[in-house]
C-alpha cells in the first residue's frame, strides 16, 4: 500500500525561550526536524513525507535546507492555526484515500524505527495503531474541591506519535468541524465511534518542548553516536 508520514512542526516554541522556534534547534549537528524526517525515509525509503510548517517559515526552511545539505525529499504545507487545521491540511494534499498515512509531531526525533513498521503493519490490519507507553510513577485524579484519589496506573498509557491509519478512514473523521477535545488524531478517529488499536511505542520518543528536553536530547544523541 502506499505509504506517507506527515510531520507536524507548527509551534512557536515559547516554552523553549529560544529565539527560534523550538523545531529548527540544532542537536547532534543539525536541526530537530531532520532527524524526524530522516528516521522515517531511512526506516521506509519509499514513503512520502509531508512537513506542515507555516508559511512564514518556508523560507527559513529552505535556507536551513540548503546550510546542512539536507536532499531528503518532501513536500513543504502550510500550517493551519491549531493542529487539527494543520493535519488536516496535510491530509488534503493526499489526493488518493488508498493507503496508509502515519501522523507524527515533528519535535519527536527519536521514534524508534521498530515503531514506525509496526504501526503502518497494524494500521494496516485493523485500521489504526496508535503509540504509547506504560506509566512508570503513581497517579492520582484531583477533583475540583480539592481532595484527590489513587488510580491504578496499569488502566492508563501516555500517548505518543506515530498515529497511523488507514487514509480512507482518517480522512474522513477529519471531515468534521474541530471540537476542543481533539487532543490528538486519535481522538479525532474515536469520534467517528470507531475503536482505536494500541502499539507499544518507545520511552525515549519524547516531545521535546522545553530546554530540559534539550539536555536530555543531547544526551540521547551522545550515547546513539558513541
Amino acid at each position: 500500500m502506499n505509504k506517507f508520514a506527515i510531520i507536524v512542526a507548527g509551534g512557536s516554541g515559547t516554552r523553549m525561550g529560544a529565539s527560534i522556534s523550538k523545531q529548527y534547534l540544532e542537536i547532534g549537528g543539525k536541526p530537530i526536524l531532520m532527524h524526524t524526517l530522516e528516521v522515517f525515509f531511512k526506516t521506509l525509503p519509499d514513503i512520502r513525507l509531508i512537513l506542515v510548517i507555516p508559511e512564514k517559515d518556508f523560507g527559513f526552511w529552505g535556507d536551513l535546507c540548503s546550510q546542512y545539505q539536507f536532499d531528503i525529499p518532501h513536500a513543504v504545507i502550510n500550517g493551519g492555526n491549531s493542529r487539527f487545521q494543520s493535519v488536516k491540511n496535510g491530509l488534503d494534499t493526499i489526493l488518493s484515500e488508498d493507503g496508509l498515512v502515519a501522523i507524527h509531531d515533528g519535535v519527536r526525533p527519536f521514534v524508534n524505527p521498530q515503531v514506525i513498521i509496526d504501526s503502518f503493519e497494524v494500521a494496516e490490519k485493523s485500521g489504526s495503531a496508535i503509540a504509547v507507553v506504560a506509566l512508570k510513577d503513581s497517579l492520582r485524579k484531583l477533583t475540583d474541591d480539592g481532595k484527590s484519589f489513587f488510580q491504578e496506573r496499569q488502566n492508563f498509557r501516555l500517548v505518543q506519535t506515530p498515529q497511523t491509519f488507514m487514509l480512507s478512514k482518517i480522512k474522513k473523521a477529519f471531515d468534521v468541524t474541530e471540537l476542543y477535545h481533539f487532543t490528538d488524531d486519535a481522538t479525532v478517529y474515536e469520534h467517528q465511534g470507531w475503536q482505536v488499536e494500541l502499539i507499544s511505542g518507545n520511552p525515549e520518543n519524547i516531545k521535546i518542548t522545553s530546554p530540559d528536553d534539550m539536555v536530555y536530547a543531547d544526551f540521547l544523541i551522545s550515547r546513539r553516536n558513541s
